[in-house]
C-alpha cells in the first residue's frame, strides 16, 4: 500500500455579493403600472411610430406664450387731459337766444344773471359773435369750459419800454380796466405771425403814422416767442370757467406815438346779421394806450 495521499479540495470561495441569487420569495416587487399610465404609454408609442422619423417632431408641440421685452411700454398711461364729454365741442347755437336757453342750466343763476349787467362784463350776444367766428370754443359740460387762444404782444418802445393798454370805453359808456399788453382771440387757423399783424392793425391802426414802405411796420423779436395754458374763471362772463392758450411774442412797431395816446376801434363785422347781433353787445369804442417799464410788466 502506497503511503502517498491525494491533496485535499480546495475551500470554496463565497460568490460575489452581487451575483448572489435570492429566493423568489425575497425579490422585490415590482409596482402595478396602473390603467392611466398604460394609456399614456400606449399613445406615447403610438406617436412614436406614427410620427416622422426626425427626431424633433416625435413630441407634442405646445403652444407658444411670447412676453414682451418691456412690458411697460404696452401699460396705458391715464390721460391727464379733460375727459371727452368736457372736451370742446362748440355746439350749434342758432340765435343768441337759444345760446342763453342753454346756459341757463349750467351756470349759477347768480353769475349769469350779472352778465351785461356787472361793469365789465359782456353778454350773451358777445358770445355768440365769438363762437360764430370761431375763435371760441365750448365744452357741452355742467359749467361749460369756454376755450380760446389769444395773441399776446408786448410792443418793445424805446428804452425797452412796454406798451400797456391801460383801459377801455365801452359801447355803454363803462370804463374797462385792463393794464396788459395788447392781446387779440385768434381766428380758426390762424398763425401766430398773422395774428400779430391784424391785432396791430384792428387796435393800433390809427395811431401809426409815417410811410414805411415794403418793410412793414411790426417786427417780431426772433426767439421771443411762449406760450402757456391759463385756467382761470373769465371776468367778461361771470361763472364761465375759461381756459385760455397764450401765444405771447415781443414786436417792434414803427410811428407810434412815445406818449400815452388812444386809439378807435375799427368795424369788425361785414355781415348783416352779424352786425345786427352786434348791435346787441357791448363793444369797445376806444383803447388807451401808455409806455411803462418793463420791471413792472
Amino acid at each position: 500500500m502506497s503511503s502517498h495521499q491525494s491533496p485535499p479540495p480546495p475551500p470554496s470561495l463565497p460568490q460575489p455579493h452581487h451575483l448572489q441569487l435570492q429566493s423568489p420569495h425575497h425579490l422585490p416587487k415590482k409596482p402595478i403600472t396602473s390603467l392611466p399610465d398604460f394609456i399614456f404609454t400606449a399613445f406615447s408609442l403610438f406617436l412614436l411610430v406614427s410620427s416622422p422619423k426626425s427626431p424633433t417632431t416625435a413630441f407634442v408641440a405646445l403652444p407658444k406664450i411670447s412676453f414682451p421685452l418691456n412690458p411697460r411700454r404696452f401699460l396705458r398711461i391715464p390721460d391727464m387731459s379733460l375727459p371727452s364729454s368736457k372736451s370742446p365741442s362748440n355746439p350749434s347755437f342758432p340765435t343768441p337766444q337759444s345760446l342763453s336757453d342753454w346756459l341757463k342750466p349750467r351756470l349759477p343763476s347768480d353769475s349769469f344773471a350779472s352778465w351785461g349787467v356787472k361793469p365789465g362784463t359782456k353778454n350773451v350776444h358777445n358770445l355768440w359773435l365769438e363762437l360764430s367766428e370761431g375763435e371760441t370754443l365750448l365744452a357741452d359740460s355742467s359749467p361749460p369750459i369756454r376755450s380760446l387762444q389769444v395773441v399776446v404782444v408786448r410792443v418793445i418802445g424805446k428804452h425797452n419800454r412796454v406798451l400797456l393798454e391801460s383801459h377801455q370805453e365801452l359801447s355803454n359808456g363803462v370804463i374797462r380796466h385792463r393794464c396788459r399788453p395788447l392781446s387779440e382771440k385768434m381766428k380758426p387757423g390762424e398763425s401766430v405771425e398773422a395774428a400779430v399783424s391784424r391785432a396791430v392793425t384792428e387796435e393800433l391802426g390809427s395811431a401809426i403814422r409815417g410811410d414805411f414802405g415794403d418793410e412793414g411796420i411790426v417786427k417780431i423779436v426772433p426767439d421771443s416767442y411762449c406760450k402757456k395754458v391759463e385756467e382761470r374763471v373769465s371776468a367778461s362772463y361771470p361763472g364761465l370757467p375759461a381756459c385760455y392758450v397764450l401765444h405771447t411774442v415781443d414786436a417792434v412797431v414803427e410811428g407810434l406815438p412815445e406818449c400815452e395816446f388812444c386809439t378807435e376801434e375799427v368795424e369788425e363785422y361785414i355781415d348783416s346779421e352779424m352786425k345786427r347781433v352786434a348791435e346787441g353787445a357791448f363793444s369797445c369804442k376806444k383803447h388807451f394806450w401808455k409806455w411803462v417799464d418793463p420791471c413792472s410788466v
